[in-house]
């Protein structure tokens, strides 16, 4: 593929799309993208007051709904709202945290990352008439799943290690989600996106140094949102293979035009990928 950006997204007239976490950054330029292209567009957010204020700069039909990946009570309640949706987003995450627990006392990046998402796609996979779009993160590449403690309570916890995993949860279950339902022969399929290096309030959560840090890299280094958003809105509507991995196509995979990317050989084990599952059917209480 060739540059492709939003002037080529196809027309999105009488389609419904959530995307989570649409109240800024990444999530509100796809949400601006999507709506453009004529799509209704869904803002699930924690912060619904922000999202209003997105919504309300928006060219088409939207709606604000609260959803708070961090508690699973939320995440139902969306879902139960929810009558019918052509495309998922699940974009939403944090990053680098200090420690913290969710309301059902998972470490706060696996818990919203991956099992938020995991929750709230399986919640809401038989309204579902398109696809689902999971944003995953280069950083995959330096986590490692811990079956036996993936919520950090028996090692020191590492907040770095801590998003690495949750981020390479995020992928494993996008390829398992897409095997999962080509094994059923489901229409709808599972597709993965990241965004590069993209400006966006991710990076000022640390609650450390790091935080002027990454400020800086943003302002001077990477690319805007809208940018970074380009797999994402790829993946969610161009002509995709089923169980792909969409990034940027110039240097590391940090800036450039929707490709397909390369993942690290721990995102396609299969052994693995099927014990998150069942893992996190435990956690979520879907089983």
């Amino acid at each position: 593929m060739s540059k492709w950006t939003t002037a080529n997204l196809p027309d999105q007239t009488g389609r419904t799309i959530v995307v989570t976490g649409a109240n800024s950054g990444l999530g509100a330029a796809t949400a601006r993208a999507l709506s453009t292209a004529g799509a209704r567009v869904i803002l699930a957010c924690r912060d619904t007051a922000k999202a209003e204020r997105v919504a309300a700069g928006l060219p088409g039909a939207t709606e604000v709904r609260e959803l708070d990946l961090a508690n699973l009570n939320s995440v139902r309640a969306f879902a139960d709202s929810i009558e019918r949706v052509d495309v998922l987003i699940n974009n939403a995450g944090v990053m680098a945290l200090p420690l913290r627990r969710t309301a059902d006392g998972f470490e706060m990046q696996f818990g919203t990352n991956h099992l938020g998402h995991f929750a709230l796609t399986n919640l809401l996979l038989d309204r579902i008439t398109d696809r689902v779009v999971t944003v995953s993160s280069v950083a995959h590449r330096t986590g490692r799943i811990d079956l036996a403690d993936p919520n950090w309570e028996q090692r020191r916890y590492d907040r770095w290690l801590a998003y690495g995993q949750s981020k390479l949860a995020n992928l494993m279950f996008a390829f398992e989600l897409q095997r999962r339902l080509a094994g059923e022969g489901a229409a709808v399929i599972s597709v993965a996106a990241h965004p590069g290096y993209a400006a966006t309030d991710l990076m000022s959560h640390t609650e450390s140094i790091q935080d002027a840090i990454m400020w800086v890299g943003n302002r001077t280094l990477a690319p805007t949102a809208e940018a970074g958003a380009l797999p994402t809105l790829f993946a969610a509507t161009a002509a995709v293979a089923p169980g792909a991995f969409y990034g940027p196509d110039g240097f590391l995979g940090l800036r450039g035009y929707p490709a397909r990317a390369g993942s690290a050989r721990s995102a396609r084990d299969r052994r693995v990928a099927a014990e998150l599952w069942e893992l996190s059917e435990k956690l979520c209480g879907l089983i």
